[in-house]
Parts: structure tokens; C-alpha cells; sequence
């Protein structure tokens, strides 16, 4: 349940940029005030010709910052000041513009150099036409943000400004404010808790240069590790070869191969409470890896293959009290396969997952999937992010958790 007083006394910097929603951005100040945050508004030089800064700083109490080279020495005071002020940063709305300028890394102004400059939560609520929304360089931006750990509460359908209808609304303020609340709700409830994830794909090698794998990125088993990171929890991330960078804070264990992973998970078992098993593990080796490359014969060339050791069937026959969580990745009778391995390798939870959805699964910010608990009637799948998954998955743990401490009490 949230706590009504989530945002009591929080320090909330708004960040508004230069869209026609930015109008909104007004009452949003107003809701959060309600709430009991205290609330800084810093906006951009185009936002300014949507609403007068005036109108941010007579409700919210304090000046609105906006221009970055008027009094350079003041300035660097500043921006620095509303870093540390910050608890949490909430651009809204936040146009292509200011979304394509953050991914760069680009801070040419109050509001992205302020950004550079956090180290709490950043939520990002755009607003703009659908076409925009839906451009390959727009939702390539999104991703972007996802893997460095931000928040994005993406827009919705309806009227747009031009006329037409369609996706690129900004989220209604209840919607926002909720998300914001439950950031803060959620921050220390894993406190204590020691979880253990593994993320990306395996390689298992045929020669030196040659190997077999899957399309994994680890975005998934990331996601988790950030989010129960910023729960309070202590994390081990066990992961194959990806190009993203773990989360600070976390124990970052690389591996490559089936077997690596399953060392890993092996040695540090016993010290955590709970195991999450995103990884996309390769179920089937070369019998033989060759030392030297393989040469090109023009012959055909047959490998022969042997079954990988199964990570999660292991944990499962060893698990006693701990928890565990595993993922089903399926093309066809996804429910159904995906309960079958959930008894077979005794999990208490198992996110049955579509991959062969069109824009889903492997790479994508999103899974079309279901998350399936021990003993209740699956949901059926739909899309989610991997961002909500992550959140989910994390509530379902803490309800685990409590229900056993309960239990031994």
C-alpha cells in the first residue's frame, strides 16, 4: 500500500521543458505541493515562451531558474545547489529535444547540466506528437536512458495538440505523481536483503574466434539489479558479455560460459536470500572446442553437441528457504511451458515470456510476458517494460520475504 505521506517534506526538482504540455507542468507543481514535497523549478529557455517563469516561482516559493549565462558565477553555484538539493529530479514534460540531449550527454543549459550533476532518481515524462514519439531515434533515446537507470513514464494516448489523436500525450498528473510516490515508497523495503542475478547470454565456444549464443543484451537481469540497488538491497550481479556497464554499488561478476556462470552462482549461493535468474543461458555446448581456428574446407563440417549444466534446476534441488525467480523464454504454448519449468526446476515465481513477439523480448525495452506466482492462476501476456517488470518482480519478493518471516515468527 502507498504511504499517503510519501512525499512529505521530499526535495523534488521540476524540470520542465519547451512543449505546449509544459502549461501542465503548472498544476503538477501544485499536486506535489499538495503531497507536502518541496519543489524547485528549473526550466528552459523555450519552455519560458510556454509559461512565464514567473507563474513557477509565485506558487512555488522559490526562484526559477532558467538562464545559464546571465551571472556566470552564480550559476555554478546554482546548478550544484539543485544537485544537491534534489531527492529526486522529474522532467515534465520533456520534449524529443531535451530526451535526445541527455542520451548525448550534452549539458548546454541549467536543466541538462543539472541533471549531469544528480545523483538520485530521474523520471522523465515526455509529451509530443506521436510521429516523434514513435521515431526510431526517439524510442533508440529512450533506450538509452533505460540503460543508464532512468525512469521514464511514457506518454498516452489521445487528443494530441495538432488535432489528431494518438500516442504522445503527456501522462495524466495523477499517474505522475503516483509514480513519483512510489520511487520514494519503495526506497530501503529490501533493506538487509541479499539477492543474487544473473544477466545476458552465454558463449559457449567452437574455436578461438567462433561460438554459440543468443541474442541477449542483459538489459533485464540490469534493470533488476538498479532497482533493487536503489531498494536498499545488497546485490551480486552474475553476468555474461554485454556491452552495458553494472550499476554502481552492486558485486559485478563477469562470466562467459555456462559453466563460468554456474560456478559463480555456486560460490556465493549460500549468502543470499533470494535468486533471480535472467540470464539467457545456452542450453547446448560443442562437445570439442578446437584450439585453432577452424579453416574453411569447402567440406561440410557437423558439430556435435552436448547439454549444458541447468543453473536453475540445480538451485531448485538446493534452495531450502531461499527464493527463486527464473524466466521462460518461449516462441510457442508460452503459459504452459513456462509452468512446467516453474515445477520442474521448483521456482516460486517464473515470468513466462513471448520472444518471438515482433519488438519484444531480446534488445527491446519491453517483453510481451507474464509474471506467474507458485499456486495462483496465470495472468495472461501482456506488454510490459522491463522497467515495470523489474518493479513487479521486486514487490513479489518482498511479499515472499514477509510472508516467511511472518511464518517463522
Amino acid at each position: 500500500m502507498q504511504d499517503e505521506r510519501a512525499l512529505q517534506s521530499r526535495r523534488i526538482v521540476l524540470g520542465v521543458s519547451g512543449g505546449i504540455a509544459a502549461y501542465k507542468a503548472v498544476e503538477l507543481l501544485r499536486l506535489l505541493q499538495k503531497e507536502g514535497a518541496e519543489v524547485r523549478v528549473v526550466m528552459t529557455k523555450s519552455a519560458t515562451k510556454f509559461v512565464s517563469p514567473l507563474t513557477f516561482s509565485t506558487l512555488s516559493h522559490y526562484p526559477v531558474l532558467y538562464q545559464m549565462f546571465t551571472s556566470p558565477q552564480k550559476y555554478e553555484i546554482e546548478h550544484i545547489s539543485l544537485a544537491e538539493f534534489a531527492e529526486l529530479l522529474l522532467i515534465a514534460p520533456a520534449t524529443a529535444n531535451i530526451i535526445g540531449k541527455i542520451a548525448s550527454g550534452i549539458a548546454d543549459d541549467l536543466l541538462t547540466t543539472t541533471v549531469m550533476s544528480v545523483s538520485c532518481p530521474i523520471v522523465i515524462a515526455p509529451a509530443m506528437h506521436s510521429q516523434m514519439w514513435n521515431s526510431p531515434i526517439v524510442q533508440e533515446n529512450i533506450k538509452k536512458l533505460l540503460n543508464y537507470g532512468f525512469h521514464i513514464i511514457e506518454p498516452e494516448e489521445g487528443e494530441l495538440a495538432s488535432g489528431g489523436v494518438g500516442k504522445g500525450r503527456l501522462a495524466s498528473l495523477d499517474v505522475i505523481v503516483d509514480y513519483v510516490k512510489d520511487i520514494f515508497c519503495q526506497k530501503n523495503t529490501l533493506k538487509g536483503v541479499r539477492i543474487l542475478i544473473t544477466a545476458g547470454p552465454t558463449r559457449e565456444y567452437i574455436d578461438p574466434v567462433r561460438f554459440i549464443s543468443n541474442p541477449s543484451t542483459g538489459l533485464m537481469g540490469f534493470t533488476l539489479a538498479e532497482e533493487a540497488l536503489k531498494r536498499g538491497a545488497e546485490v551480486i550481479l552474475v553476468s555474461g558479455p554485454t556491452y552495458l556497464s553494472p550499476p554502481k554499488g552492486c558485486e559485478f561478476v563477469p562470466v562467459c560460459s555456462a559453466e563460468e556462470m554456474l560456478t559463480a552462482v555456486m560460490k556465493h549461493f549460500d549468502r543470499v536470500d533470494c535468486v533471480i535468474a535472467t540470464a539467457a543461458v545456452s542450453d547446448f555446448a560443442p562437445e570439442k572446442k578446437e584450439g585453432e581456428k577452424i579453416k574453411k574446407s569447402g567440406k561440410e563440417l557437423v558439430l556435435r553437441l552436448i547439454p549444458t549444466p541447468d543453473i536453475l534446476e540445480e538451485l531448485g534441488r538446493i534452495k531450502g528457504e531461499k527464493i527463486l525467480v527464473g524466466f521462460s523464454a518461449e516462441t510457442g504454448n508460452v503459459i504452459e511451458n513456462a509452468l512446467k519449468k516453474m515445477e520442474r526446476k521448483n521456482l516460486d515465481l517464473i515470468v513466462a515470456n513471448q520472444v518471438s513477439r515482433e519488438g519484444f523480448g531480446f534488445g527491446s525495452g519491453k517483453l510481451f510476458a507474464s509474471l506467474i506466482r507458485r499456486g495462483e492462476t496465470p495472468p495472461p501476456l501482456s506488454s510490459i517494460s522491463k522497467q515495470e517488470l523489474a518493479k513487479l518482480i521486486l514487490e513479489e519478493i518482498k511479499k515472499l520475504l514477509d510472508r516467511r518471516e511472518k511464518g517463522a515468527n
